[in-house]
Order: structure tokens, then C-alpha cells, then sequence
């Protein structure tokens, strides 16, 4: 039934109110005349003023159109509306008094205020009822999920006013810490204590839990989460009201996670105002400056105060979305932005742009980032990682800047893939370059999977949990160091103002996670279940599809462990790693400069055998899927 209440044609629903309210007019004057008249005059006044009856009802009927009491949706009927059917019936009452007047009908003058009253009551006790008799046919409903709300503050009176517009879910309670709640009803709802929480998802009366304490720390939601979730119930975390009104329907405003909600640990703090020194004032241009950690960059750059920021970056449209971020970040602060196209491997436009914008330093993000595409695309992204590093590091060398820092990954060390291998070449290069180069210095930045960046497994698994699945995971236990953007960002900046030359720096990143654990938690932040052996009824498989080409079950940050040196920041590791000469650099970018020119896939991977110091492709089949991580 209450499915077939809600499926009517909203024009359907509108007549029935409009028949609902007319058929209270009459009957509310009817009361009015019996509350004012003694029982021996009303027959009497009731047969002198009986055509008031048909005329008022007519002409309320109108009114209710030009009020549009019909508006109104009953399952999410407000106290606050009845504000508008007092004037309704306020205007009804100024009418039945014309008419009264008008036709010389003898009605008492106060029968017009008394009906007033009593129809802005009546109008309002039938919604109010017809929502309780929506509310408890919903609650009887299969289809319906029954929820609890994990808090019972200002958010979670709102969102449970929102949620009693869904059709999907139906708030039973709520669940909350302050114990002088307990017992209390608040929104019409039960206020409950968390130790019942196991004894009502059990029976089955709670399916679901919606936890709705915007100020909760990271730490406790954390905490929260993980205690929720080993109740056996759904849990879902949601935004503020204000975010629900402001953005799209609440099925789509479900938070699924947060990348910080991943990191099995606390984000470091890398705010170090001694950081903004290095950058004061000073004309900084980030290449890559559209990718996702470029354009990062840039942003964070602004907090730091340079007198340029210089946006190098080959994708247009990339370059033009940054160019309008920065330009909003910037205003009035005096910082000009440059954007500028290029490739990293044109020479010639790089020496121009670094020459007529005086850039001091420069922090290298352009490369080709992604393992399966770089596996079969060797030489370009040989040309692009390796060649596009040193021929910005040669430029920066030979125009005398300040610093140069190469921003690479832990995939360089000991590489199975392709892209690997090409940045430990352009680590091995700007190694090199840092022994010729008595006033720039060089620095190296190595990062975990960056969670939100683009190819990440953040938006690839939530696209994936959105559409139902499934989730795809490379291996059972495929492990890798993960570290946000703004980690990572920051990191490079930091690098940047500890960089004595030829560095190596690392985050401390704690221990690696299994990558199938954080599609795990993805799915019970987005209020799912993963469908396995034992949990047949789950809504969301993991499907585990095998390894990448070039992929390896974990990584490393550094190819010796020993060679760590601690840095002003307890988070932010230096290591001193095994470099080539200046000889064996040049004999391997002849070799690859070769191939590259002749766009020879296994020369390159010759070279990169020959050069790259435990690289070891795996026995993996070129066949595998490309997607998961």
C-alpha cells in the first residue's frame, strides 16, 4: 500500500488534498456555529445563514489554490507550513464575513474567527496524521531499511528530516554518547544508548548505521567506524545538512571516504612555516603543473609567498584549468602566475621560459605515471621520464638556479616495470648532474600511491562501488606505502628547503596496507557489503583479477635501508643511495637516446636490464586486466 501511496501521479495527490481541504470547510463552520450558538438558537441561525455553507466553500476553494495548500508533500509535512494554512484560513474567514454582510445573513461575527481556528487546526492534525500513518505503513514496508542515527545533535535532527523524505531508508532511533539523552525523544525518535546498538541490529530492528557528527576528529571516526562495523550492520558516514542542501540528492552526498580515512595512521603534519622561506619571493615554476600532484603544488605554493609561480605543462586544457585556480587563490596577494605550454623534452622552450621568467627553482612533476600504459608504451615513456628530466635538469644547471627537485616514486626501487625503471634512470641522472654542479642544488622526492590522484585506487574503487561493483584488486596480497596529496605536495616542498644537493627524501609513511583491505573499508564507508564465501547476500564482490604487466606484489622507499640520516622533520627521512659516474650516465643515454630514436621497445628494455639496478620484469601475463592495483 504505501508504495502504491507514493507512486501516484503527483496530480493525483494533489486532488485528493484539494478534496481533503475543501470537505474541512464546511464542516469546520458547522463546529463553529455549535461552539458559539446556545443548542436552542442553532437550527435557528443555521436556517437563516445556510447559503454561507455552498458560498464559502466555493470561494475557499480558490483560496486554497492561491495559497497552494495542495503543495505540500504529507510524508515530509513541516510544523512551519501551518503558518501558511492559518492565513488560508484567515483569508477564509475575512470572506465568510463579506458574504455575510453582503447577503444579510445574520452570522455572528465571532463564528468567522472561531472557524479560523479551528480549520488551521484540523488542516494541520490531518497532515500531521497522515505522516505518522505514511511513517508507520513505511516501517511496515520490506523495501524500507530500518536506521539509526549515530547522534543525536543539530546534524542528526536535520538529517533525519532528511532522510523521512527517502524512500530507501527509515530512521528508528537514535544512538548517542551523552548519557543525559538516554530515554529522551528527540524528532520523534527514541534516543538510545550505543550499548543497545548490538542488541537491535541482532534483532534485526536496525540494519544500518548513519553516523552524523560533523565534528568528530579523525581519530574517533575512526575509532567509531571500526567499532560500528564489528556489529555486523552497515555503516555509513554523511556530510552536514548544509552539504545535503547544497549539493546533489543524499544517496549521492554519501560520504564514501575520505583519503585520510585509508592511511591506517595519522596524516603527518608537514606545516612548517620555516618552509616558506625557501620560496619567498622567489620565481618557482612546477612542471606537470595539471597533473594531479602539480597542480597541488601550486597551490600549496601560494600559502608560501613567491613573488611567480610558473605553470609549464603540455596538456592545454590542464594548463587552463590551473591557470584559473591559481589566478582565483592569488588575487590580491601580489603573486603573479605564468602559465605556459611545453613539453619538458623541448630544450629550446624550456631554456626560454626559465630565462624570461627568472625561475630560481623548479620542481619537476611532468612524467608518465601510469605502470600498464608505460609496459607497452616504452620509448615514449623512456623519452618523457628519463630525457624530460635531464633536459630540464641540465637547464636548470646550466642557468645557475637555486634548487631542482625531481619528484619520483617508490616504484623505482628495484622496478619490475617500465615506468619504474625510467624514473630510477632520471633519479640516476640528476645523481650525476648534482657531481657537476657546484650551485644548484638536487634533490629527489620518493612517494607511495598517492590516494585521490588520478589512476589512484581512491576514485577508480569508488567509481567501481558506485556502479555495484565489482571491485577489482590485482592479488590477495598485493601491499603498497600510501600518502595523500597534500602529503605529497608538501613533502616536495620540504625537500626543497632541506636540499644540501643530491638528496634522497622519503616520508615515513608507517606500514603498507593491503591493498584489498582499503577496498574493504571503501565498501563499508559507503554503507555496503562485500559479497564472499559465507556472505552470499553482500552487495559488492572483490574480484581479484591477477597481476599487472610490471606489477609486484609490495614496494620499497629505498634501495638501502642503512643509509637513512634524520631530517629537521622527525616524518622525513634523507638517504644517501649508490650513484653512476658521469661516464656510465652518458653511456646510457646514448643507449637510450637511440632507442628512443628508433622507437625500439626492446632496446629500450635492453637498457633499462643493463642499467637499472635490480630491475626484474615478472613472469606476468600481458593479458591482464588493467584494472585494480
Amino acid at each position: 500500500m504505501y508504495s502504491w501511496l507514493i507512486d501516484l501521479p503527483r496530480a493525483v495527490k494533489r486532488a485528493m488534498l484539494i478534496t481533503l481541504d475543501t470537505a474541512l470547510i464546511p464542516a469546520c463552520l458547522y463546529l463553529a456555529f455549535v461552539l458559539r450558538l446556545d443548542p436552542s438558537w442553532l437550527p435557528i441561525f443555521l436556517e437563516r445563514s445556510w447559503a454561507l455553507f455552498p458560498l464559502l466553500t466555493v470561494s475557499g476553494i480558490a483560496v486554497l489554490v492561491v495559497w497552494r495548500l495542495d503543495s505540500f508533500k504529507i510524508h515530509a509535512f513541516e510544523a512551519r507550513a501551518s503558518i501558511r494554512f492559518a492565513f488560508a484560513a484567515a483569508t477564509m474567514a475575512v470572506i465568510a464575513m463579506g458574504l455575510s454582510y453582503t447577503f444579510q445573513l445574520g452570522v455572528p461575527r465571532s463564528v468567522p474567527i472561531i472557524f479560523a481556528g479551528l480549520y488551521t487546526l484540523c488542516t494541520v492534525c490531518v497532515r500531521i496524521g497522515a505522516q505518522a500513518f505514511f511513517e508507520w505503513l513505511a516501517k511496515r514496508s520490506s523495501r524500507m531499511i530500518p536506521v539509526a542515527v549515530y547522534g543525536a545533535g543539530a546534524a542528526g535532527i536535520q538529517l533525519v528530516s532528511a532522510l523521512r523524505r527517502s524512500r530507501e531508508v527509515t530512521p528508528v532511533a537514535f544512538v548517542d554518547d551523552n548519557h543525559t539523552l538516554h530515554g529522551l525523544v528527540v524528532a520523534n525518535l527514541p534516543v538510545r544508548s550505543p550499548a543497545t546498538l548490538q542488541g537491535m541490529i541482532a534483532s534485526g530492528r536496525i540494519q544500518r548505521v548513519l553516523i552524523a557528527i560533523p565534528s568528530l576528529s579523525r581519530i574517533r571516526r575512526r575509532q567509531l567506524i571500526a567499532e560500528l562495523s564489528g556489529l555486523g550492520a552497515e555503516v555509513q558516514v554523511l556530510p552536514s545538512f548544509i552539504e545535503l542542501m547544497d549539493g546533489p540528492a543524499l544517496e549521492d552526498q554519501l560520504r564514501t571516504v575520505d583519503p585520510d580515512d585509508l592511511l591506517g595512521r595519522e596524516a603527518v603534519n608537514l606545516d612548517i612555516p620555516d618552509v616558506a622561506k625557501a620560496y619567498a619571493g622567489r620565481s618557482v615554476m612546477v612542471t606537470g603543473a595539471g597533473g594531479s600532484i602539480g597542480s597541488e603544488l601550486c597551490r600549496q605554493l601560494v600559502s608560501c609567498g613567491p613573488a611567480r609561480v610558473v605553470l609549464f605543462e603540455l596538456n592545454e586544457f590542464a594548463l587552463y584549468s590551473i591557470d584559473a585556480d591559481m589566478r582565483a587563490l592569488t588575487e590580491g596577494t601580489g603573486i603573479q602566475v605564468v602559465p605556459r605550454l611545453g613539453s619538458v623534452c623541448d630544450r629550446a622552450r624550456v631554456d626560454q621560459v626559465i630565462a624570461d621568467q627568472g625561475v630560481e627553482i623548479v620542481l619537476h612533476a611532468a612524467a608518465y605515471k601510469h605502470v600498464p600504459l608505460i609496459e607497452e608504451n616504452e620509448a615514449e615513456g623512456a623519452a618523457n621520464n628519463v630525457i624530460g628530466t635531464q633536459t630540464v635538469a641540465e637547464a636548470a644547471r646550466e642557468a645557475g638556479l637555486e634548487r631542482f627537485i625531481l619528484v619520483s616514486t617508490d616504484k623505482a626501487v628495484r622496478p619490475t616495470n617500465i615506468m619504474g625503471a625510467t624514473k630510477r634512470m632520471a633519479e640516476l641522472v640528476v645523481q650525476d648532474l648534482q657531481t657537476r654542479s657546484p650551485r644548484t642544488k638536487f634533490a629527489i622526492v620518493r612517494f607511495g600511491n598517492v590516494l585521490g590522484s588520478s589512476g589512484s585506487v581512491l576514485p577508480l574503487f569508488q567509481r567501481q562501488i558506485a556502479s555495484g561493483g565489482p571491485v577489482t584488486v590485482t592479488h590477495q596480497d598485493v601491499t603498497r606505502f600510501f600518502m595523500t596529496i597534500p602529503e605529497a605536495s608538501r613533502l616536495v616542498l620540504l625537500a626543497g628547503a632541506y636540499a644540501e644537493g643530491g638528496d634522497h627524501f622519503v616520508l615515513d609513511m608507517g606500514e603498507p596496507r593491503k591493498v584489498i583491505d582499503i577496498a574493504r573499508r571503501m565498501i563499508a564507508l559507503a554503507g555496503r557489503t562485500v559479497r564472499e564465501e559465507g556472505s552470499e547476500d553482500g552487495e559488492i564482490e572483490i574480484k581479484v583479477i591477477g597481476l599487472r604487466p610490471g606489477e609486484k606484489l609490495y614496494e620499497e622507499l629505498l634501495i638501502d635501508n642503512d643509509s637513512l640520516v634524520k631530517t629537521p622533520h622527525s616524518k622525513i627521512l634523507r638517504a644517501e643511495e649508490k650513484a653512476l659516474s658521469q661516464i656510465e650516465v652518458a653511456a646510457m643515454m646514448r643507449e637510450l637516446n637511440a632507442a628512443i630514436a628508433e622507437n625500439d621497445a626492446p632496446r629500450v628494455r635492453a637498457a633499462v636490464r643493463k642499467w637499472v639496478e635490480g630491475y626484474h620484469p615478472p613472469a606476468v601475463s600481458t593479458d591482464a586486466a588493467r584494472l585494480g592495483t
